[in-house]
């Protein structure tokens, strides 16, 4: 539980390095254009890096406050534009207005990885940390 206290914060900062790198690597090196949900995370995914390292360098106890608002909705849409892709839904609730269609598919890996699911399964595990990172800290969620 010692090493979980001092360094899960530092996973959930890498979690969201990687996430803002790998988005700048998909559409700047491969070419795969955002639709507006892909945004949207981005948009929540960005911050999280900022608000991370403030939040490591200053040891701040009260980090899931800044950090669970970005990434609970940021695990709202991407399970949304993952399920959506996945042809759960019939169409698409928010209609996308720039460019490329939400549905659109740049890879599957195994048959189920798409962009959107490596974007949940972040949104998830920076959830997670900042919650473990608060347990270890010893203090209440709700504070």
């Amino acid at each position: 539980m010692n090493w979980i206290k001092h360094n899960i914060i530092y996973l959930a900062w890498a979690t969201a390095v990687i996430g803002l790198l790998s988005s700048l690597y998909f559409s700047l090196v491969k070419d795969f254009f955002p639709c507006d949900l892909c945004w949207y995370q981005r948009v929540l995914l960005y911050p999280l890096v900022i608000v991370l390292t403030v939040g490591i360098l200053t040891w701040d106890k009260k980090l899931h406050l800044y950090v669970l608002p970005f990434t609970v909705i940021g695990i709202i849409i991407a399970g949304y534009h993952y399920l959506l892709q996945m042809n759960v839904f019939a169409q698409n609730i928010i209609p996308c207005q720039i460019g490329i269609p939400c549905e659109t598919i740049y890879f599957k890996l195994f048959g189920f990885i798409t962009i959107p699911f490596l974007s949940l399964i972040a949104f998830v595990f920076i959830t997670v940390s900042v919650l473990i990172y608060k347990k270890a800290s010893g203090e209440n969620i709700n504070e």
